[in-house]
């Protein structure tokens, strides 16, 4: 699975997903870090990438769209250092990988993970 991490993460997570066996890029490697984040969306779909990001917008653009790609994967929570979640975050990339390569989006919170299957429709959320 290619994950495209989002600007509002650090690059060090590249190295940690890749470490535990995902190729991973910060978009900073691929695009401006003003782009929209339409654009980051149509460069994920385009190279098959899931969005791992800690903004919401990418969820309120799947909505509005009902888009079915790209998953997005939202870190919720105050800590986003690599180190304070990196566990949590590679365990439901394990667990969920198949819904994230067929379209999902993912919310990991301290607390719990969500996902719901792409397109958003009306639909019940599942917690894991």
């Amino acid at each position: 699975m290619k994950v495209l991490i989002d600007m509002n993460l650090s690059p060090r997570w590249v190295l940690l997903l890749q470490a535990s066996g995902f190729e991973g890029c910060h978009w900073s490697e691929k695009g401006q870090a003003t782009a929209r984040d339409t654009e980051i969306m149509t460069y994920a779909v385009a190279n098959d990438f899931v969005i791992l990001t800690h903004d919401l917008d990418f969820s309120a653009i799947l909505a509005v769209t009902h888009g079915s790609k790209p998953s997005v994967v939202q870190i919720r929570g105050d800590d986003l250092r690599p180190e304070a979640i990196a566990d949590s975050v590679v365990r439901a990339f394990r667990q969920m990988q198949s819904e994230l390569e067929a379209g999902a989006l993912l919310t990991i919170d301290p607390k719990r993970t969500r996902l719901r299957v792409l397109p958003l429709l009306l639909q019940e959320k599942t917690d894991i």
